[in-house]
This record gives structure tokens, sequence and C-alpha cells, in this order.
């Protein structure tokens, strides 16, 4: 007998959202689960789904998503739009990082382009940010005593599948 997925985490229950530990998605995190399907992170949906993660995204991520499929992926490979942006509606959970100046003890990435990932993992407390970034992955040590763990993709999983 199949079981039947939980509806994801709504923002409108913010006791439920906020006992559940959050993830940032880099925009090459989210090529990799929903255009790419590397192994890594096959079992995203399925955490999404049972409710055990929470997916944050701001609009400015998802407006580099978009840019960034509109230039074309690369390859012969072309996503299945309609599936990708449904996937995103589904499971990201909106949220902003507050407009303010960050406290000087947040880490600044070498990319000013990156940087929306960590403000908004760090706003919103999430406990991981996965990136395959260099500019960002080389944060990792900064952010971890604010609670915050940078992760490649396979890293990530490992820890969920560890813990």
């Amino acid at each position: 007998m199949a079981s039947t997925p939980s509806p994801p985490i709504s923002s409108a229950d913010p006791d439920l959202a906020a006992a559940t530990p959050a993830v940032v998605l880099d925009t090459n995190a989210v090529l990799d689960w929903l255009v790419f399907r590397h192994i890594s992170c096959l079992g995203w949906e399925s955490r999404f789904a049972a409710g055990s993660v929470r997916w944050l995204a701001s609009a400015a991520m998802r407006e580099e998503l978009a840019h960034v499929l509109d230039r074309g992926v690369g390859g012969d490979r072309v996503p299945d739009m309609s599936a990708l942006w449904a996937a995103w509606d589904r499971w990201a959970m909106p949220a902003e990082a507050a407009h303010l100046a960050p406290p000087a003890s947040h880490p600044r990435c070498t990319d000013a382009g990156d940087q929306k990932f960590i403000d908004l993992a760090l706003a919103h407390r999430a406990r991981w940010l996965v990136s395959r970034d260099r500019a960002v992955l080389k944060l990792a040590r900064r952010a971890r005593p604010l609670g915050l763990h940078i992760l490649t993709p396979e890293a990530w999983e490992m820890t969920l599948s560890v813990g």
C-alpha cells in the first residue's frame, strides 16, 4: 500500500515551520535537482513532501534561476519547464532576507551575486545552504558558528542519510 505524502509545510503555520529544519538551495543545486536529476539530489523531493525539511527561496533566487534557464543549461539538455516551475511552486517556501545590513559577524561572499543565498539562510536560521559554488563553499567554516552548514549536494545528502 502506497502512502500519501504529507502536504508541504505552509508558512501559514509558523510553529510547525519554525520546528522544521530549513535549507537554502543555490541555483546550481536547483539545476542539479530539477534539470540534471543528479543522483545526489534524488531524495530531496521525498524529504520536502514528508515535511522533514523546508526549502526556503526568495524572489531574487527565482529570477536568477529563470535567467540561467533562459541562457540555456548547456549541451542538449532541454528541461521540462512546466515541471520545473511546478516543483518550485510546490516545494519552495517564499522567504526574503531583511533589507537591513547584516551584522558584521555574517560571512561576506567574494561573489556579490551569491550573497543573497547566505543572507537568506542566516536571516531565517536555515540549518543548511547547499551549493557547488566555490565562493560560497569557502564560507563554510565561518558560517558554522552561526548555525549554518554550507555543503555540497553530496555532503547534504550524506548528512540527511546519517541523521
